[in-house]
C-alpha cells in the first residue's frame, strides 16, 4: 500500500517533459528559419566559431601564463595568440570565415571519401556500402569546391538547421515516451 507523499510527488520525468517539448519546438522552428534564411545561419554560425576561439584562446594563454613550471608554457601561449587572432578574424571577417568552415568541410568529405573507398577496397565485408558513401563523399567534396561562394555563404546555415532540426525531432521524439 502507498502512503499519501509518494502518490503526490510527481514523477520527475513528466515534470520535465514540457521543458523538453519547448526545447524541440523552438529547436524545430530554429532549424527552418536556418533553411529558410541560409546566410544569416551561416553568419552567425562563423560568429560563434568565432567567439569559441577567442575563448579557446584566452584560456590557452592564461595557462601559459599562470603555468610557470610547465614544459608547454611557451606553446600555450602562442597556441593561444593564434587561436584568439584566427577568432577575432572570423568575428571581424564572418564571409571569410564563412568560407574557411566550407573549406574545411570540403576537405573532411575529401578526406573522408577517400577513406572510405580505400577500406572498402580492402575489407570484404560492407565493400559495395563503404565504396559508395566514398564515391557519395567525393561527389559532394566536388560540389561545394565548384561551387564554393555560394555553398560557402550557405552551407554552414544548412548544417546548423540540420542539427536543429533533427535535436528538435529527437527532443520530441523523447518526450512522447514520456508519459
Amino acid at each position: 500500500m502507498m502512503d499519501d507523499a509518494s502518490q503526490a510527488a510527481p514523477d520527475p520525468f513528466k515534470r520535465g517533459r514540457k521543458w523538453l517539448i519547448a526545447y524541440g519546438v523552438i529547436s524545430l522552428v530554429l532549424g527552418i528559419l536556418a533553411f529558410v534564411w541560409p546566410f544569416p545561419a551561416t553568419i552567425a554560425v562563423t560568429v560563434y566559431v568565432g567567439v569559441a576561439l577567442i575563448i579557446s584562446g584566452v584560456a590557452a594563454i592564461a595557462s601559459g601564463i599562470g603555468g610557470t613550471g610547465h614544459e608547454s608554457r611557451w606553446y600555450d601561449i602562442l597556441f593561444g595568440l593564434l587561436t584568439l587572432i584566427v577568432g577575432v578574424m572570423m568575428i571581424a571577417r564572418p564571409m571569410s570565415g564563412a568560407i574557411s568552415i566550407t573549406l574545411l568541410v570540403a576537405i573532411w568529405l575529401g578526406v573522408r571519401g577517400a577513406l572510405e573507398i580505400y577500406w572498402g577496397i580492402r575489407f570484404p565485408r560492407h565493400r559495395w556500402i563503404m565504396i559508395g558513401m566514398g564515391v557519395l563523399n567525393i561527389l559532394l567534396d566536388i560540389l561545394i569546391l565548384m561551387t564554393i561562394p555560394f555553398t560557402a555563404m550557405t552551407l554552414p546555415g544548412y548544417i546548423l538547421g540540420i542539427s536543429f532540426v533533427m535535436s528538435g525531432v529527437a527532443a520530441l521524439m523523447i518526450a512522447r515516451r514520456v508519459t
